[in-house]
């Protein structure tokens, strides 16, 4: 219960520091919508073709960048900040402090997780007000959410294990974007991929969480089957980059 009361109250801290950058939260939140803004305007009006079913590009897009949303919440944020945060030397402090090493990292990827929560609520209404864009709701809502926690989970653990790769703060914006902007493409998140694509890209797709996340978020917007499988390899990643963390994680400056 104290460890819990701890992570709790780092929460609160942690919360109360990002809100003091009011630039850093302001582009947090406004980079999804102003690509979702850019994408439908200027890319040529139609429909999508998913799993079958033809969605409108406009709500495509929505879906998509509520889950390009998480990940820069929860993977891009985490890895940088953390990184800054380690060759600042901050993190060596906090471990001469009380505070278990545990519950500040805990704080850390239960308050990016609460921030992705609030970015994909912002994006969904974004999209059901300028683009009259289908949300999850009824029994969809339910095995959206599951989608959601263990994407948004796996994605910090991502990157805290990523931090373990970046040799200095100075390298952090290079390495975590190289890392994550191929995939992003590659997984359909800003260009529609489907059956006439590349047989090389939907194989790349395959193999990362990026595109398993991004269908079942859309499942929830477009009605597409849900696939459980989609679920498992994300949370595989997310095991996977734990392990990595764990393993490989410093609380001081890399030489």
């Amino acid at each position: 219960m104290k460890l819990l009361r701890l992570t709790l109250r780092q929460v609160r801290y942690t919360n109360k520091t990002f809100w003091r950058n009011p630039a850093s939260a302001f582009f947090t939140f406004a980079f999804p919508l102003m690509f979702l803004v850019i994408f439908t305007s200027l890319l040529p009006k139609g429909d999508v073709q998913i799993a079958g079913l033809f969605v409108k590009q406009s709500t495509y897009y929505v879906a998509n960048m509520a889950a390009f949303s998480v990940i820069t919440a929860c993977y891009t944020n985490i890895a940088m900040s953390v990184t800054f945060q380690r060759d600042a030397g901050i993190l060596k402090r906090t471990q001469g402090t009380p505070l278990p090493g545990s519950a500040y990292l805990a704080a850390r990827v239960l308050h990016a997780m609460l921030m992705a929560l609030l970015l994909v609520v912002i994006t969904a209404a974004f999209g059901r007000l300028f683009y009259n864009a289908d949300i999850p709701a009824g029994g969809t809502l339910l095995r959206f959410a599951v989608m959601l926690i263990v994407g948004a989970a796996a994605f910090c653990s991502l990157g805290l294990a990523m931090t373990s790769f970046v040799p200095n703060a100075e390298a952090a914006p290079a390495v975590v974007n190289a890392s994550i902007l191929p995939l992003l493409f590659l997984s359909g998140i800003f260009i529609p991929i489907g059956d006439t694509s590349p047989a090389w890209i939907r194989w790349v797709a395959r193999i990362f969480p990026v595109r398993h996340f991004a269908l079942g978020m859309s499942a929830g917007f477009f009605g597409t089957p849900f696939e459980w499988k989609d679920v498992l390899v994300v949370a595989a990643w997310g095991v996977g980059g734990l392990l990595v963390g764990a393993r490989r994680f410093s609380w001081e400056p890399r030489r």
